[in-house]
C-alpha cells in the first residue's frame, strides 16, 4: 500500500473526501443505446500532438486508427490551444533530432508558408497560425493513411463517456484487465442554432459529455469496439486492439481509475526540490487560454469588461527586464506584415507594424493558476468520487466548469490590460503605460477560429499523470523523477536542511552514477560522491525530449486574482535546466488495464519531471511510441508490459521494438548516449 508520512493512502483519501464535501454531485442521464459503431486497431482519446503521433505511426503501420477529440481541429498545442509556437532547445534543434514526423510537421510548416518562421517571434524558430496548425497536421494524417495503406477514422468534437472494462483477475492486481469497448458522443449544432466556436468551452462542456440531445447540440452515441480478429492466426492473442490516453488532462486515467498522481509529490529523495513535504494534489501548473490580437494603424474603442476589476490586480509583465510592450507582443507573434526586414537583437525595440498578429500566453496575464480544493481545474481522485463522476454513466469530464470560465474571463480581462492597462501587480505604478492601437480578434475565420476569440481549449502543462506499474528498483510503481534529468545542483544547502541524512544519501545514491556504487558500499562518503552529468538512461527507451523544467505554479491563496496573491512558496525551486532525456516504456504502460497506452503529458513522471515532459517534440516522440508499440503488439500478439516484465534481464521483444522504432527513424537516446559519457555538459 502506498504511504504519505506515516498515512495509508485509504486515510489520506477519507481526509480529502473530507475536505471536498461541499462538492455537488453530478448525474448524466441514463446511458442511450448506440446510434452506430465503429471498429478500430488503435483507439486514441484526444486529437493533441500525442495522439496525433499515435495516429501517424499507426497508419504507417497500416492500421485502422480511430482519434475523438473534444475540439474540431487536430494538434492541440499547434492548433485548438492556441500555442502555436514550437518548444524546441538549441542543441537538438541544431541536429534536427527528432522523430519522423515531428520533421515532417516542420518541413510542411516552411513548404506553407515559405520559411518556418512566419510570425518573426524570437521564443521560438517556428510561430505560425493556429488554424493552420489543423489543416498542415490533419494532411499529414491523410497522406501517411494513404502511404501506409492504413484507415484513418477521425471523430472531431467527441468525448469518451464511459469504458467496458473486463473484471479484475485478483483483488489490488497491477494488471490483467482489458477495454473491450468505449462509448462516446459527438455533438454537432441542433437545427437553428449557431455554429461550434460560437460560445466558450465552460458554456458547452457539460452539455458535450451529456447524452441526451438539448436546445444546443444533437448528439450521436457511438461505441468503439475492436475490429474482428485475424482467425488465421492459431497464436494466443495479446490484445484486440489498443486504447490510448492521449487527452490534455489524462481523462481515461480518471475514468477508467487506474493509479495516478495529480500535483505537487511529496519530498523524496527521488523528489528532493518538492515545494511540500506531504504533497499537493490541488497544486498544479496554471492552464494558458490563447489569444491573437492584431496591431492597427489608428486607436481603438476598448470597452472595460464587466469583470476586469476582479482580475486586473493579478496582471503584470513580472520582471522589470520583460517590462516592455513591443517584446511581450513580439514574443509569440504569429504573423508579420515585413517578414523580411532584419530585426533588432533586442526585442523590446522590435517595430511593430499595423496587420502583424501576436498570440499571448504570459505568466502573469492570461495564465490562470489555482491552487486549491476550492478552485482546482482537474478533479482528483477524491473530488471525482465524492461529485459521482465515477459512478456508471457518470463521467462528466473531470474538470471543474467554474474554473474554466474564471480562465476564460481571466484572458480576456489580460487583453483589456495589454491595451489600457496603467496597473502592474509586480512592478507598481508608473510601469505600465495603454496601447490602443491594437484589436482583438475574433470570428470563425480568425487565428484561433472561435467566435468568442479565445482558443478552443487551454493550453493544459499538467494533467492526471500514472503511476507505472512495480518495479525492481520501484516497488510502488514506476515513475521518471526530479533526479532523473535535473541539471540541479543537489549540494545547496536547501537539501541538506529539508532532507534527513539517510534521505539526503540516497539523494546520492540515485545521481551519483557510476559513482554510487562506491557510496552505496560505503569505500566513499556523501561529500566525495560527484554528481553524473547525464540524465538517467533508461533499458526501455521508446522516445526522447529535452526542454528546461519550468513552472507556472499555483497561487498561494483562493481565487489566484486575489490582490495581493503570490506564487506558493517553493513551487519554483526545482525549476531549471536539465540533461536531455528519454522516455521508457515503462512510463506509459499503466496499472490494471493491459491494453491501454498513454501518451502526451500523461505518462509517469513527478510533478518537477512533467515540467519538463511537456513540450511539442515530446508529445510527438511519445505519441510515436504509443503508436508503433500497439501496432508491433498486435502483430506479435503481446501486451506491452510482457515487453518490460523481466527488466532488467534481457528483453528481446522489447529490443526488437526499439529497433524497429530507430528504423522508423525515431530516436530512442540522443546521440553519445552511454553510461561511460560525462560530456553532457553541452546540452545547455
Amino acid at each position: 500500500m502506498f504511504s504519505l508520512k506515516g498515512r495509508s493512502l485509504v486515510t489520506f483519501t477519507l481526509s480529502l473526501i473530507t475536505s471536498i464535501s461541499v462538492i455537488t454531485p453530478t448525474f448524466a442521464a441514463p446511458t442511450r443505446n448506440p446510434d452506430k459503431e465503429e471498429t478500430c486497431d488503435i483507439l486514441v482519446a484526444g486529437g493533441g500532438l500525442a495522439g496525433a503521433a499515435t495516429a501517424y505511426e499507426g497508419l504507417l503501420a497500416g492500421r485502422t486508427v480511430c482519434i475523438t477529440e473534444i475540439t474540431d481541429w487536430v494538434g492541440g498545442q499547434i492548433s485548438s490551444q492556441g500555442t502555436s509556437a514550437l518548444d524546441e532547445r538549441e542543441t537538438q534543434r541544431s541536429l534536427l533530432f527528432y522523430p519522423r514526423g515531428y520533421l515532417e510537421l516542420r518541413r510542411r510548416i516552411k513548404e506553407h508558408y515559405g520559411r518556418l518562421n512566419p510570425g518573426g517571434c524570437w521564443v521560438s524558430y517556428s510561430c505560425f497560425m493556429p488554424y493552420d496548425g489543423h489543416k498542415i497536421l490533419f494532411g499529414i494524417l491523410q497522406d501517411a493513411a494513404k502511404k501506409g495503406n492504413g484507415k484513418l477514422k477521425w471523430f472531431p468534437n467527441t468525448v469518451i463517456k464511459e469504458l467496458a472494462i473486463t473484471p479484475a483477475v485478483a483483488e489490488n492486481a497491477v494488471g490483467g484487465q482489458q477495454i473491450k469497448s468505449a462509448i462516446a458522443i459527438q455533438h454537432k449544432p441542433a437545427q437553428n442554432t449557431p455554429p461550434i466556436n460560437t460560445e466558450t468551452l465552460s458554456k458547452t462542456i457539460e452539455d458535450a459529455y451529456r447524452y441526451e440531445n438539448s436546445a444546443r447540440f444533437n448528439k450521436t452515441i457511438i461505441r468503439f469496439i475492436p475490429k474482428p480478429p485475424n482467425q488465421s492466426n492459431s497464436k494466443p492473442r495479446g490484445a484486440d486492439w489498443f486504447v490510448v490516453d492521449a487527452t490534455e488532462t489524462g481523462e481515461l486515467i480518471g475514468l477508467a481509475d487506474v493509479p495516478y498522481r495529480l500535483g505537487i509529490d511529496p519530498r523524496s529523495p527521488l523528489e528532493p526540490s518538492s515545494a511540500s513535504p506531504e504533497g499537493d494534489p490541488y497544486c498544479t501548473q496554471g492552464f494558458t487560454y490563447t489569444f491573437a490580437m492584431e496591431a492597427t494603424k489608428e486607436p481603438q474603442q476598448h470597452q472595460m469588461p464587466s469583470f476586469y476589476q476582479q482580475y486586473a490586480p493579478y496582471y503584470s509583465y513580472e520582471l522589470a527586464r520583460l517590462a516592455s510592450f513591443p517584446l511581450v507582443f513580439s514574443y509569440r507573434q504569429i504573423k508579420t506584415m515585413r517578414p523580411d526586414e532584419p530585426r533588432p537583437s533586442d526585442p523590446k525595440k522590435f517595430p511593430i507594424y499595423p496587420g502583424d498578429i501576436s498570440m499571448q500566453n504570459w505568466t502573469w496575464g492570461n495564465d490562470y493558476r489555482p491552487g486549491s480544493a476550492e478552485d482546482n481545474l482537474i478533479y482528483s481522485r477524491a473530488q471525482l468520487e465524492a461529485n459521482g463522476q465515477l459512478q456508471p454513466g457518470a463521467w462528466m469530464g473531470g474538470l471543474r466548469t467554474e474554473t474554466l470560465r474564471r480562465g476564460e474571463e481571466n484572458a480576456k480581462g489580460f487583453f483589456y490590460w495589454l491595451v489600457a492597462g496603467t496597473t502592474d501587480s509586480q512592478l507598481g505604478n508608473g510601469v505600465k503605460k495603454p496601447y490602443p492601437n491594437n484589436r482583438f480578434l475574433s470570428g470563425l475565420d480568425t487565428p484561433m477560429g472561435t467566435v468568442h476569440g479565445l482558443s478552443k481549449y487551454p493550453y493544459m502543462r499538467e494533467g492526471r499523470r500514472i503511476v507505472g506499474r512495480p518495479t525492481l528498483t520501484q516497488p510502488q510503481g514506476f515513475t521518471v523523477w526530479e533526479v532523473d534529468m535535473s541539471r540541479t545542483d543537489f549540494r545547496t544547502d536547501f537539501y541538506r536542511e529539508n532532507l534527513s541524512e539517510e534521505e539526503y544519501r540516497d539523494l546520492w545514491l540515485a545521481v551519483g552514477g557510476l559513482n554510487a556504487p562506491a557510496l552505496a558500499v560505503g569505500t566513499q562518503s556523501v561529500e566525495e560522491t560527484k554528481s553524473r552529468s547525464r540524465a538517467r538512461i533508461y533499458p526501455d527507451s521508446v522516445g526522447i525530449g529535452h526542454y528546461a523544467i519550468d513552472f507556472h505554479p499555483c497561487m498561494t491563496n483562493s481565487p489566484p486574482e486575489a490582490p495581493g496573491n503570490t506564487e506558493r512558496e517553493g513551487t519554483r525551486k526545482g525549476q531549471g535546466q536539465a540533461y536531455p532525456f528519454q522516455i521508457p516504456l515503462r512510463a506509459m504502460i499503466p496499472q490494471k488495464i493491459d491494453n491501454m497506452l498513454v501518451a502526451g503529458k500523461s505518462i509517469a513522471t513527478s510533478h518537477t519531471a512533467a515540467a519538463a515532459y511537456r513540450v511539442h517534440s515530446f508529445e510527438w516522440s511519445a505519441g510515436a511510441a504509443a503508436g508503433i508499440t500497439a501496432a508491433f503488439s498486435l502483430e506479435n500478439r503481446i501486451l506491452p508490459y510482457e515487453l518490460v516484465d523481466e527488466l532488467p534481464a534481457r528483453e528481446p521483444n522489447l529490443e526488437a521494438l526499439q529497433l524497429r522504432l530507430q528504423q522508423d527513424k525515431n530516436p530512442i537516446a540522443f546521440p553519445g548516449t552511454s553510461i561511460f559519457n560525462s560530456s553532457w555538459q553541452n546540452w545547455k
